[in-house]
């Protein structure tokens, strides 16, 4: 355990933030599972109509800071590619 001041909120801080990066994480995997399922299906009208919100969350994600700015690009076009 943190024995000093700034330790004990270095801390609090840390445990702050992992539950946000969750949280964030869970939104984008969650919508990125459902994109898929979508593709899947053949369904790429609907497709067409989730990617916008998946661009959406991945640009947040990655301008907080949660996933890197190159793994969301990569992302983006991966995902892009499956209904090309």
């Amino acid at each position: 355990m943190p024995i000093t001041s700034s330790a004990k909120k270095a801390l609090r801080q840390s445990l702050r933030r992992r539950t946000v990066n969750r949280g964030r994480k869970d939104a984008l995997r969650t919508a990125i599972k459902s994109y898929r399922a979508l593709v899947a299906k053949k369904n790429i009208d609907a497709a067409r109509g989730e990617l916008p919100k998946v661009y959406r969350l991945l640009d947040k994600t990655a301008k907080k800071g949660t996933i890197k700015k190159n793994a969301a690009s990569r992302l983006k076009s991966r995902l892009a590619k499956l209904i090309t």
